[in-house]
């Protein structure tokens, strides 16, 4: 099985995470000026496919729970019965409740603009039927589903776990970019995210490693750099 060549990936993260923190780097001869930003950068993976029609071949969707978390500023909003409501805000997450939800009054505006406030959405495992029903079909047009939490689970550990998923969801283009670290975790930490955000991508392809064309890693501001090709 085709994989990424470890010394290629490792210079890219030492140049990414060099740049974040202001240093010069060299890219393909040229001296780049590194800057410090006033956030956390995310570090960004983005795939070109090859072999592949997205209007005859099946489209794939998949979402894997990655060991680092890649984007800890991801927001996230509890859809709650009362008692996830009354959790979620002790711990501080936005929310809202089964009135809140009966305000919007199915208004598609109103639904598109709240899935556009958030990255991602859990809801109570009494609540999950009554979504459709609540919000139409807005949330899962935009690829934004609840994840469901149940009664018993821990709604911390939950949020935790849709922060540190990579979602790959196959549309119109060939070309697919997911969050898969950040330049405040390790240089090992970000480099396994990597390996399994690609590993797992590859699993979904019908002809695995062959479906890849192209892969960079990038921070928000940085400059790509060429891992697989």
């Amino acid at each position: 099985m085709a994989k990424v060549n470890n010394d290629i990936l490792s210079q890219a993260l030492d140049d990414i995470l060099k740049y974040s923190a202001g240093e010069d780097i060299t890219v393909d001869g040229e001296v780049k000026k590194g800057k410090k930003r006033g956030f956390q950068e995310t570090i960004e993976m983005q795939v070109t496919l090859k072999n592949y029609d997205p209007r005859k071949d099946k489209r794939f969707a998949g979402s894997f729970r990655l060991p680092e978390v890649p984007r800890p500023n991801m927001k996230v909003c509890v859809l709650g019965n009362d008692v996830h409501c009354e959790q979620a805000k002790d711990l501080g997450y936005p929310f809202m409740s089964v009135d809140d939800l009966k305000k919007l009054n199915k208004n598609k505006k109103l639904v598109k603009k709240l899935a556009g406030r958030y990255d991602a959405f859990v809801a109570s495992q009494a609540l999950i039927k009554q979504i459709p029903r609540l919000l139409g079909p807005g949330l899962n047009r935009a690829g934004k589903f609840p994840t469901v939490v149940g009664a018993n689970e821990s709604l911390e550990a939950k949020v935790t776990e849709v922060k540190a998923q990579v979602k790959f969801q196959m549309k119109k283009v060939m070309c697919l970019n997911v969050a898969v670290g950040h330049v405040g975790l390790s240089k090992e930490d970000n480099e396994t995210n990597i390996k399994i955000s690609l590993n797992f991508l590859a699993s979904l392809l019908k002809k695995n490693w062959q479906n890849i064309k192209v892969v960079y890693i990038k921070s928000t501001m940085g400059p790509p750099f060429n891992i697989y090709f």
